[in-house]
């Protein structure tokens, strides 16, 4: 009788190409991820901004003044009902029609500027 040894389990080297591939495939997934992220934040903090800009206008038009507080625009019975922060953003306390709102601290590190 001839006894026969069947090769199991990988080597070591197999092992180690494999964690190469995966780390390599990890550094390029990794940024391109964070740069997706950002952008969604930006787009998020822009619109969050259009909206505040659209109710500082619908509340100028009505009363007839050309500033404005964020409590004024935003509230349950308010023009808009929520403001949802994308990446702990800070807007402006106050809105002034035809005058740049810039969000600050998104995601701790940009500053986004909208012109109404």
């Amino acid at each position: 009788m001839k006894l026969t040894h069947k090769k199991q389990g990988f080597t070591l080297v197999e092992i180690m190409i494999v964690v190469v591939i995966i780390g390599l495939l990890a550094a390029m997934a990794i940024p391109a991820f964070q740069r997706v992220r950002a952008s969604s934040q930006d787009k998020t903090v822009l619109n969050n901004a259009r909206q505040l800009s659209a109710a500082a206008d619908q509340y100028f038009l009505e009363h007839g003044v050309s500033t404005v507080a964020q409590t004024e625009l935003v509230g349950p019975g308010a023009y808009v009902k929520a403001i949802n922060t994308a990446a702990s953003e800070v807007y402006p306390s106050n809105f002034t029609q035809g005058v740049t709102i810039t969000i600050s601290n998104v995601a701790g590190v940009r500053t986004i500027t909208f012109a109404p």
